[in-house]
């Protein structure tokens, strides 16, 4: 395939940058109905047919079929941004308000909501990169399903 080929077209690179922005925002892949609801396609179908070309051209991967996994990839794929000191007194705080979250829950008389809602905190360390954070909180959170299956 030509470079010219493989260049995506207009409504694709507005597809792209429409799921740049949303894992920017989000943290994980856009659904198909709200990549159609964004960008007013009549039909899922619609939205199945661009992102299957864009696959084909290599510019998204969709990772083990499974919901919300596009990524963008290649040239239009923008990297990280370097931590700076404001983003990681930013990282800081989060994970500061992490464990306050977990020592608050640690002394109440847990519901599970709110093991519901620790799990997604979790969750979403993991998926903004902080992986080794979410690790150290993985003991705590399964110290606490235990106390509520008491």
């Amino acid at each position: 395939m030509s470079e010219a080929q493989n260049r995506p077209s207009k409504k694709q690179r507005e597809l792209l940058n429409f799921i740049e922005t949303f894992i920017a925002q989000h943290g994980y892949g856009p659904s198909y109905r709200e990549i159609m609801r964004a960008l007013n396609y009549k039909s899922v179908s619609t939205v199945a047919v661009h992102v299957d070309n864009l696959i084909k051209k290599g510019h998204v991967l969709k990772r083990d079929k499974s919901a919300r996994s596009l990524e963008v990839r290649g040239p239009a794929a923008k990297a990280p941004a370097p931590l700076t000191p404001a983003s990681r007194t930013q990282e800081k705080w989060l994970i500061d308000a992490v464990g306050a979250k977990f020592t608050t829950v640690e002394l109440s008389a847990i519901r599970e909501a709110q093991l519901d809602e620790l799990y997604v905190l979790v969750g979403a360390l993991h998926v903004l990169g902080f992986s080794d954070a979410a690790r150290s909180y993985q003991a705590r959170l399964q110290n606490l399903k235990q106390k509520l299956a008491k």
